[in-house]
């Protein structure tokens, strides 16, 4: 999940576009607003092509949706970078309508330099990602996942450089280890508030309803053509406890008569701790469901059943 700092007092508001209600919230005291909900770009370049791929960021645009995020290397399977690419031509001339967000600190190329969080990769991989995105700034710019090898001071310093330069305005840190970040953050981690936006609200397609225990997937997040994302997200997700859950988060769904990934969405943006939650789709019909969660209510009794049936997995390890 990506964590940047910010107040989560402010209050939210809700606002209409062609009939749907999309939630905003403030990023603090920054005076910045964002939809609670956020376009990832993940599969941009493999499995959604670029046409489909601007459908679908129309659709989220209609929908209010005010914020879209990328990284460097997605889309996973394929030519790193195309996802930025395929993303800034959408844009064009829209680029002040967005909050855009990306990400760096993975492989880029064959030199020994070309991954991880160094000041050098750093530096080279934000203004090449501005390169793909057409634009000469994004609003969050964030190190995509730890780095052990390189000191926090040197990342700290050089997201620094990045903020002070004007190519982003805002930085962040994703899928870093709390002990790890409050390093990082210091001082300012006990005085502010920590927002939290996460990704993968349907673990890689399991909340959709769309497999089954038995199967053996050959397109999607659970597939080969995806490579080493494919065999992440399979040794994470594909265990008999997880369809045991599915199981029964789908009963809940049924006995509400909500879709499945619409009670799931739903059921982060009601944790007071989430600011926004990253939806992912390879293609257009795959956002109907998770856009609605913007205007679902959830019960109270309904969130107290997700809640019961996901304990173990907020426990973290120790819940295995």
């Amino acid at each position: 999940m990506i964590i940047i700092i910010i107040d989560l007092r402010q209050a939210e508001r809700a606002c209409f576009f062609q009939g749907m209600p999309m939630q905003f919230t403030k990023f603090g005291q920054t005076g910045l607003t964002v939809s609670r909900m956020i376009l990832g770009t993940g599969t941009f370049g493999k499995q959604t092509d670029e046409a489909e791929a601007h459908r679908m960021l129309d659709k989220v645009a209609e929908a209010g949706v005010n914020f879209i995020d990328t990284a460097d290397i997605y889309p996973p399977g394929a030519d790193v970078g195309t996802s930025e690419v395929i993303t800034g031509r959408w844009l064009g001339n829209k680029r002040g309508r967005f909050i855009l967000a990306t990400k760096g600190g993975g492989a880029m190329g064959a030199a020994v330099w070309d991954a991880g969080n160094s000041r050098k990769h750093i530096l080279d991989a934000v203004d090449a990602s501005l390169r793909r995105l057409k634009t000469d700034y994004v609003d969050l710019y964030q190190l995509h996942m730890d780095d052990p090898a390189t000191p926090l001071d040197e990342m700290a310093e050089a997201m620094d450089t990045i903020v002070r330069s004007g190519k982003a305005r805002y930085i962040g840190v994703s899928n870093f280890l709390a002990y790890r970040l409050a390093r990082v953050l210091g001082r300012l981690a006990q005085e502010d508030g920590i927002a939290v936006i996460p990704y993968n609200p349907l673990a890689g397609g399991l909340l959709s309803g769309r497999y089954r225990r038995s199967d053996t997937p050959d397109k999607g997040r659970f597939s080969a053509e995806l490579g080493g994302f494919g065999k992440l997200y399979h040794a994470r997700y594909w265990h008999e406890r997880e369809f045991e859950t599915v199981g029964k988060i789908q009963q809940i769904a049924q006995q509400q008569g909500t879709p499945m990934a619409t009670l799931a969405v739903a059921w982060i943006l009601a944790n007071p701790a989430v600011t926004s939650v990253i939806l992912g789709a390879s293609r257009i019909e795959q956002l109907t469901d998770t856009l609605a969660a913007a205007d679902y209510k959830l019960d109270s009794a309904v969130k107290a059943k997700l809640e019961e049936v996901s304990i173990a997995y907020r426990r973290g390890d120790a819940g295995k």
